[in-house]
């Protein structure tokens, strides 16, 4: 039946040898212990399910075995067996984590009956379990960050969690304003119910309402049938209504009165329809000051500003860099087993000089992109997209600190050379470019690039020579001056 097997654990070899009769007779595979130090042992084995273990035995009892599985960690249905059918056993076995307690002399079928049973909610505990661990790396993956900001954002999401009150979440465009909405909704206790999420920009204002609420058969051209919409959809969890600021003044008040009444009429329809749904609402625009042009309703800011939650952006939390950029190398990287990526110290500067417009999106899109193009164990700076190093973002390095990030790189790279050929190697990449274009601003002429570059004229002629240089002179002709 499984590869999980049932402890059979009496001091009694009779009552031992029966239970694994008529149990092994239903398939259930049955390992055996005549003590509770044996059972112990067997246990810890791994492959031990559930254990029917007496309370009376010589050294530990059974109770005692008990509080040492529990506080081992081991995740063993135990049922406990006793023939002392006593008020202070049945209290003390339930107390101590039993799945159940029977007495002695049992029928068999009932034993049957109640280790099916007690397989059968173990197996679904840990689907549930699994479910959970899927559930929250879905609806906490990527909110990262140890910047007090961030710290006290997860202040406020385990004080309002289990609280019915609206929030509204207010930051930049990639923020994470749905991501902090996930983490209330999982941290509360409608998490088993369904989260749905509406962006108001995504959908034509004349389908919004239709979305949010549905709409009946015939009630406008095109409804060729009945439609729940998201607040029916969501009733009894959490409904997310993102870029709440760009929704349509007459449907911001019919979202007024669901908020106030609890209730709503599909579009074309008559009857009210009761809903209990929590609202969050995230928006990128200054509500107060929408409101202030009469382009947000006054009352319903107030409604959905029970809580607000205001998150920064990136270039105001630079300290959180480091860690969203941990976080996303190991959600994106697929190398072999052991392996695995890291920035380097050059490459975390420049992330941190840069001021990130797209915020934290776009953050993991230049992960991802250096974890995709570039192969080797590190991320090196020229692995970041282009765009960071354009003006007006905030990398603006000077002429030594630009060398330095590469001359970094270089020795990050060659560390693998003989002493000695870091140098010469970076002579020569910077010599040859060096002259080349001091060259080429003077047209060719060796006498006046000499003086520029501050050398003898015979010492610029051998480097010529050495470094294979093409001359080309201000009438176009080249040729290599030796």
């Amino acid at each position: 039946m499984t590869n999980e097997r049932v402890l059979i654990v009496d001091d009694e070899e009779s009552v031992r040898w029966v239970l694994k009769k008529s149990l092994e007779k239903e398939g259930f595979g049955i390992a055996l212990a005549k003590d509770a130090a044996e059972a112990l042992e067997r246990i810890a084995s791994g492959d031990i399910a559930v254990a029917l273990m007496d309370i009376r035995m010589p050294g530990m009892s059974g109770l005692e075995a008990l509080e040492a599985i529990r506080n081992q960690g081991r995740d063993i249905t135990v049922i406990i067996m006793t023939a002392q059918a006593t008020m202070q056993n049945a209290i003390a076995a339930m107390r101590h984590g039993a799945f159940e307690y029977i007495t002695k002399p049992f029928d068999l079928d009932e034993v049957t009956i109640l280790v099916r049973k007690a397989l059968e909610i173990r197996r679904l505990s840990l689907e549930v379990d699994a479910l959970r661990a899927e559930v929250r790396e879905k609806y906490e993956g990527g909110l990262v960050g140890t910047s007090s900001s961030m710290q006290e954002i997860y202040k406020t999401i385990g004080r309002v969690a289990d609280s019915d009150a609206t929030v509204l979440i207010h930051g930049e465009s990639g923020t994470g304003k749905e991501l902090v909405a996930r983490a209330i909704h999982y941290h509360s206790s409608r998490t088993g119910r369904p989260l749905i999420a509406v962006n108001s920009t995504a959908i034509p204002s004349e389908l919004l309402e239709s979305e949010l609420f549905g709409h009946e058969k015939g009630a406008f051209t095109g409804a060729i049938g009945r439609k729940v919409g998201k607040f029916e959809a969501a009733s009894g969890g959490t409904l997310f209504l993102d870029e709440i600021g760009d929704m349509d003044l007459q449907l911001q008040g019919k979202l007024l009165r669901v908020l106030q009444e609890k209730e709503f009429e599909r579009v074309g329809g008559t009857d009210p329809i009761k809903t209990d749904v929590r609202v969050i609402a995230a928006t990128h625009h200054n509500l107060e000051k929408a409101v202030r042009a009469k382009q947000f309703r006054e009352d319903l800011f107030y409604r959905l500003n029970v809580i607000q939650i205001n998150i920064p952006p990136l270039r105001k939390r630079k300290e959180d860099i480091a860690p969203l950029s941990e976080f996303f190398i190991q959600k994106h990287y697929s190398g072999p087993a052991g392996s695995s990526k890291a920035l380097t110290p050059e490459t975390l500067k420049i992330l941190k000089a840069y001021d990130w417009p797209g915020n934290v999106r776009e953050l993991e899109n230049a992960m991802q992109r250096a974890i995709t193009l570039f192969p080797g164990d590190k991320i090196f700076p020229d692995s970041l997209p282009p765009q960071i190093f354009e003006p007006g973002h905030g990398v603006a390095l000077s002429f030594e600190s630009f060398l330095e990030e590469k001359l970094a790189d270089l020795v990050e790279r060659m560390g693998g050379l003989d002493s000695g050929d870091i140098y010469s190697l970076v002579l020569q990449r910077v010599e040859k470019p060096l002259i080349t274009l001091v060259l080429k601003k003077t047209d060719g002429n060796q006498v006046r690039a000499a003086n520029l570059l501050g050398i003898n004229r015979n010492t610029l002629r051998k480097k010529i020579k050495e470094l294979g240089i093409t001359v080309v002179h201000d009438d176009g002709d080249a040729a290599e001056k030796g």
